[in-house]
């Protein structure tokens, strides 16, 4: 056994993930804390939106949740939706570790973490902390959770049913990626229930539905004046926000067009991984459908990177499923030097090199490796 071969194989995979859950939890924390305290108008302002300015609309429970708390406690609402925040962030990084605590980590799983559109991307791009779709993240984390071990009950179901028609009522983007719940049930049972799928499809259609036939505008006129009475002045952000986004990614689309070979990466660096995996075809064609369900939030909104993060940490948490269960919670697979290996080898530093941004620009060489090994030094060179 050579040097190289013998420092591969005591290399810890699970070691590495605790690693980087540990490392992406602190930075999403300290980085929507710094949001929320600057009064980000994008982070901040969208858990703001309210039914106070105009009624029902969609994103409004949270601004009128976090207004009734304000008048109960006093508390400014920068502090009172951080607070909530750090609760459904830690939830979801407590509930994909107890996922995974006592599954074989591999050297493949942990690429997918390492994707620039997974773990990693939210290192790569600030704007990703402190948004609605923890919300989703962590329930999916604690649905998974629940049904690899067998905890899933009845009333944990309509719990589930329960807190998904809220969560669409924080954010509609929860309706588009439904279809990982049922890829769960389908991959835990092995059959299709379609009664049971019908539960949680309804829970999430019956409020996109009403907000579809008698939601308002997110800003009614009174919006902004409503938050500067509770203290919070914003200056840009979703209130502002008058776009023609369809008009905006054609007007863009030199840049649009660049997320495609992101989106390229991604499929080759899944497709990789379910070459190892016994329920490839189905899975295969499971996962195709559910991006295709999301396609109308591509054709209707800006944020292309951010949908395909959303994508990625599904992915990721779904996959967890298939990980070996074991005693151990630093189960690790030994790593061989071999074409498994080194084509994932090669993902990885391909991932780590570059970047893809919410909107905009869909692929630069600005990634984490870039942003770790190369910008201090730009950065020190200018101060020299």
């Amino acid at each position: 056994m050579t040097v190289l071969e013998k420092i591969i194989s005591r290399f810890n995979s699970k070691i590495f993930i605790y690693f980087l859950i540990a490392i992406t939890a602190i930075y999403t924390l300290v980085f929507t804390f710094l949001h929320n305290i600057r009064s980000d108008g994008y982070i901040l302002g969208d858990w703001l939106v309210n039914y106070q300015d105009g009624g029902f609309k969609r994103r409004g429970l949270s601004g009128s949740f976090f207004f009734l708390l304000q008048d109960i406690t006093g508390i400014k609402l920068n502090i009172l939706v951080y607070c909530f925040q750090v609760i459904i962030i830690s939830l979801f990084f407590y509930w994909y570790f107890k996922l995974i605590q006592y599954k074989e980590a591999t050297f493949l799983y942990l690429s997918l973490l390492l994707s620039s559109v997974g773990f990693v991307g939210l290192l790569n791009c600030v704007d990703y902390v402190g948004k609605k779709e923890f919300i989703i993240f962590f329930l999916f984390a604690a649905f998974v959770y629940s049904t690899d071990n067998n905890k899933l009950t009845r009333i944990k179901e309509f719990a589930f049913c329960l807190a998904l028609f809220i969560a669409t009522l924080f954010h509609e983007v929860t309706l588009f990626f439904i279809p990982y719940f049922l890829i769960t049930l389908y991959l835990k049972t092995g059959k299709a229930e379609l009664g049971r799928y019908l539960k949680y499809i309804l829970a999430v259609f019956i409020p996109a539905v009403l907000l579809l036939l008698f939601g308002k505008e997110i800003n009614e006129g009174q919006s902004l004046n409503i938050l500067k009475e509770r203290g919070v002045v914003f200056t840009r952000g979703i209130f502002f926000w008058d776009i023609d986004e369809r008009q905006y990614i054609s007007d863009h689309f030199k840049e649009y067009r660049l997320y495609f070979l992101s989106v390229g990466i991604s499929v080759f660096h899944i497709g990789f991984y379910l070459k190892y995996l016994k329920q490839r075809k189905v899975l295969s064609i499971l996962l195709v459908g559910a991006f295709l369900f999301s396609l109308p939030l591509f054709y209707l909104a800006i944020d292309w990177g951010r949908w395909m993060y959303i994508h990625m940490i599904f992915v990721i948490i779904l996959f967890a499923l298939f990980l070996r269960k074991s005693n151990s919670v630093y189960a690790s697979e030994v790593i061989i030097l071999n074409k498994k290996f080194y084509v994932t080898l090669l993902i990885v530093v391909i991932s780590l090199v570059y970047r893809v941004e919410m909107s905009g620009r869909g692929f630069t060489f600005e990634g984490l490796l870039y942003r770790t090994c190369i910008a201090p030094l730009e950065l020190l060179n200018k101060m020299l």
